[in-house]
């Protein structure tokens, strides 16, 4: 029993297979990811393209449409893009945000006095409000590991968590 799964390529997105790599081309811009996994082959047919297995075991036909919901991303983060919402939250000191080049300065946070830093990985781009920040990019996986980076930078130790829920949280995605 073979398994294939088909992403249909919209007007205006380029995709480009060679071997496991697979670059895929639009309006936003260009990204590039490799698929390397034994008895998964990947080919163009028809504007589509076509992800198949021969196997039947259960952990190659899960990553035949692993490797599916992969390359829908990366067409619709060139056709639209990705855009993370999230929300600053504090009930006892007010937090202050900076941006710096690649990162974000966090001060303030339950009234420390060293500031906490997040990377903001390259290709994704932060806007900070007042009381938000937006984070917006083509690539899904560097803006979920930002979003993390930010949540992880003001994770609170050593008190009760129902009592000092500061921090900064993804409220929406999209």
């Amino acid at each position: 029993m073979a398994t294939e799964r088909k992403v249909t390529i919209p007007s205006g997105v380029k995709v480009e297979v060679d071997g496991p790599t697979v670059r895929v081309t639009g309006p936003k811009g260009q990204l590039e990811r490799t698929f390397r996994y034994p008895q998964i082959s990947l080919a163009l047919a028809d504007n589509q393209l076509v992800i198949s297995t021969p196997a039947d075991r259960k952990r190659t036909v899960a990553m035949v449409g692993t490797i599916q919901a992969h390359v829908r991303n990366m067409v619709r983060g060139v056709t639209e893009g990705f855009e993370y919402r999230m929300k600053v939250v504090y009930s006892h000191f007010p937090i202050q945000l900076k941006l710096a080049e690649n990162r974000l300065e966090i001060n303030n946070f339950l009234g420390e006095k060293k500031p906490r830093y997040a990377q903001i990985v390259p290709g994704v781009t932060a806007k900070v409000g007042n009381d938000e920040i937006v984070l917006s990019g083509i690539d899904r996986e560097k803006l979920g590991i930002t979003s993390a980076n930010i949540e992880f930078a003001t994770k609170i130790k050593y008190r009760d968590p129902r009592i000092f829920q500061d921090g900064i949280y993804r409220v929406q995605r999209g």
